[in-house]
């Protein structure tokens, strides 16, 4: 597995603008920025960064996760995620590591493992906003 860089060291190399819509599946080896909507799968090895204008469904498979916009759905992180405000999240993140700013929304249930994929990994339940 392909450890996330920084992000302030690090070169992205494609981005979904404001005002785009993409339905489908995405992978990519190497950081993506998303600031547009996007329905359906996404898989990497390496960061996605989701921006505050963005809207995703679907299910999330990726290195680390930093995200600002509203997503609704799965998400699985090999190495962290970031809830930046301000973010809403409606869906479970398997993650062994996370972040959550202050006036992010969350509603979910949050699984803290080292784990892969979603059936390995141990329940912590979170039902309310994070303020």
């Amino acid at each position: 597995m392909k450890k996330p860089v920084a992000i302030e060291k690090a070169e992205i190399k494609a981005f979904l603008g404001p005002g785009s819509r993409f339905e489908g599946k995405l992978s990519f080896d190497e950081m993506v920025r998303l600031d547009g909507c996007f329905s359906g799968e996404i898989h990497s090895s390496d960061t996605l960064i989701v921006g505050e204008t963005a809207e995703i469904e679907g299910e999330i498979e990726v290195g680390a996760l930093i995200l600002s916009g509203r997503f609704k759905g799965n998400i699985v992180a090999t190495s962290m995620v970031e809830l930046r405000a301000p973010a809403r999240v409606d869906g479970s993140i398997v993650t062994p590591s996370i972040k959550i700013e202050e006036s992010v929304v969350f509603n979910g249930d949050v699984k803290m493992s080292s784990a892969t994929t979603r059936s390995d990994a141990n329940t912590k339940t979170v039902n309310k906003a994070v303020k």
